[in-house]
């Protein structure tokens, strides 16, 4: 059975502890509904757009937008068609999150099928779509059109992809990190290559689907092909790294350099998201005393320095928005005594604010 070789180093175990610190953030900010459901869509716009730009695909994020709202754009049909089946795509697991309450966390051959079969649907014929090659394919790069790999023979595809998802819904992958298992899982799938066209967008749906199943949806506010995209040359050169390794079993590769490109993926992504939500809310400190509650820019910041050193004075809350009038700013600070989260101390030009 496959069994993936790989180093826990310093790196990853620091990029997983970014991790788990932006996930408990943004897990526990009390955001407005709004917000929450703002966040959830644009990633799942950032995620269509770079899914498949990363794969050639020419539309823009305004572009990918306007196909998702069903609005009509100027652009070839296999464009559009590759927008509208990754959404679909997330649709599908998405759909599987909600049900994984009453079930296992297993996933499937199954899964991975049914994911190929929206990805390329009226892309690819019905006798390709949703069924493992029965040719031999290599990887090219989509800009220099160059061989970059060439996968495993046609005829081990279908072993060597029971072998991953037998080890997948083993006590074994249990045991590793879900970050880690989400990783390996985008690996063996772009390695295996079982499919004639569409790995990578089948590949990093599942990895998504492991990391949902798994715990680790982090309210669907974060996209992690946004980060590969960004740096595409980065993404296949790390891919070919471990694919390239001079070994012939799958269970010999040493993933360590990619689960370290991985994990500092997800973490700088999480790690992008948890600000900006903190710039929508308070710090989880406060959650219990404040419910949902929408604050501007400036009043958090006034909140996090009472937060950090105890109370804030005239002249700090000048010095820490000195862009601001006075006016300005008093009405901010008479906003959060209104809405209960700081009290006035003192006289008026001796005044300190802390948190009530």
């Amino acid at each position: 059975m496959f069994s993936p070789k790989f180093t826990i180093t310093n790196k990853i175990l620091a990029d997983i502890g970014r991790i788990e610190a932006a996930r408990e953030i943004i897990e526990n900010a009390p955001l407005v509904p709004a917000y929450e459901a703002k966040f959830r869509q644009e990633a799942i716009i950032r995620t269509v757009h770079h899914g498949t730009h990363i794969e050639g695909n020419p539309l823009d994020t305004g572009e990918v937008k306007a196909v998702l709202e069903g609005k009509e754009i100027s652009a070839k049909d296999r464009d559009i068609q590759e927008i509208l089946n990754y959404r679909n795509v997330l649709k599908y697991i998405d759909k599987g999150q909600r049900i994984k309450e009453s079930k296992s966390q297993r996933i499937s051959q199954k899964d991975l099928l049914a994911i190929h079969k929206l990805t390329v649907e009226r892309i690819l014929g019905y006798k390709q779509a949703g069924k493992y090659r029965k040719t031999q394919v290599v990887v090219k790069n989509f800009k220099t059109h160059q061989v970059s790999f060439v996968p495993p023979k046609a005829n081990v595809v279908v072993s060597l992809t029971g072998d991953f998802f037998d080890w997948l819904n083993s006590q074994e992958s249990e045991s590793i990190h879900p970050v880690l298992v989400a990783g390996i899982s985008h690996y063996v799938l772009v390695y295996i290559h079982p499919f004639v066209d569409g790995n990578g967008r089948a590949a990093r749906a599942l990895a998504s689907m492991v990391l949902f199943r798994r715990g680790y949806d982090i309210k669907k506010f974060f996209s992690l092909e946004e980060y590969f995209d960004r740096n595409a040359h980065h993404y296949y050169k790390t891919l070919q790294a471990v694919s390239n390794q001079k070994v012939d079993d799958l269970s010999d590769r040493d993933l360590t350099v990619w689960l370290e490109y991985f994990c500092e993926g997800l973490a700088d992504e999480l790690v992008r998201v948890k600000e900006k939500v903190q710039k929508l809310s308070l710090d989880i400190r406060l959650k219990g005393k404040t419910g949902q509650i929408v604050l501007s820019e400036r009043q958090v910041k006034i909140v996090e320095y009472i937060e950090t050193y105890g109370s804030i004075s005239n002249r700090e809350w000048r010095g820490l928005l000195r862009e601001y009038s006075d006016d300005t700013i008093l009405r901010d600070l008479k906003d959060l005594q209104k809405k209960g989260l700081i009290k006035k101390k003192g006289s008026t030009k001796g005044a300190v604010y802390v948190l009530k």
